[in-house]
């Protein structure tokens, strides 16, 4: 798998405060939004960029995770049942703030409970895989892959859910939070492309993937009132710049993940 390789681990918080680990660097592009991909990639290279981000997942889901010694990592069934109980239990926690989402929220989470899809497989879930959490070099291909915090194991297609989430094309009339982002550069693969190798180069159905990119879309609405409600609490680490238009993005989020139930 491309990911760094760990040099070392200290867990002793008298060093910086906190456990850390040093790892590689790897050279390479990180297509944050559209001027790096633009800067850092020719147009073969966008296309090769897209279809190998697929191909590193499909890598990633083959791999047995009893044979490298990650079988315990995570409870292997019920992924997604879990992930919408617990998604739902904190969104009633955290409140709606000044916002008002009528019931959506909880009727989509609801929606989500009682259509979940027969699991296909257990693999290693990345649980945060798009385009910028990658590295990629000048020919596009995938040579790392980042920011493991959320892995676990379950099922694979909630990660591809969550790719094509994150997938812009130059045509999406609502792009929510990305508003210049690196796969509308001309070049790279559509949304379906991406998906359909995905599903060659694993072999896996992808005929439903249309609940994952609900759930996916949905979870992302869950996750960002939780940063929107500790803002309006007076939490001002990190970059505030677009809180304000969390609301809105967290509804119609929401309305997207229920049209796509809506379709299946």
């Amino acid at each position: 798998m491309p990911v760094p390789r760990t040099v070392g681990l200290c867990v002793d918080e008298a060093v910086n405060g906190r456990p850390f680990y040093v790892m590689d660097f790897v050279e390479g592009h990180v297509l944050r939004d559209a001027p790096t991909a633009e800067k850092g990639l020719a147009p073969p290279a966008r296309q090769a960029a897209g279809l190998a981000l697929a191909d590193a997942l499909a890598a990633l889901h083959a791999v047995d995770v009893d044979a490298v010694g990650l079988g315990d990592l995570g409870r292997k069934e019920g992924y997604i049942g879990r992930q919408v109980r617990r998604w739902t239990g904190q969104f009633q926690d955290m409140g709606g703030g000044d916002a008002d989402y009528g019931r959506l929220v909880e009727e989509v989470g609801t929606a989500l409970a009682e259509g979940v899809p027969e699991q296909v497989g257990v693999s290693v879930v990345h649980g945060d895989y798009r385009l910028d959490n990658v590295v990629v070099d000048d020919d596009g291909q995938v040579v790392a892959i980042l920011d493991w915090e959320i892995c676990t194991l379950g099922d694979p297609l909630a990660d591809v859910g969550t790719m094509l989430c994150y997938w812009v094309e130059p045509g999406d009339e609502d792009r929510l939070l990305w508003t210049n982002p690196a796969s509308v550069v001309p070049g790279f693969p559509t949304r379906r492309e991406v998906l359909d190798r995905y599903a060659e180069t694993s072999g896996r159905d992808v005929s439903d993937i249309a609940f994952y990119q609900a759930f996916a879309s949905w979870r992302l609405a869950c996750i960002l009132q939780g940063v929107y409600v500790r803002y309006q609490a007076g939490a001002g680490a990190g970059d505030q710049n677009s809180v304000d238009s969390f609301p809105s993005v967290i509804g119609r989020l929401t309305k997207r993940a229920a049209a796509m139930l809506a379709a299946r």
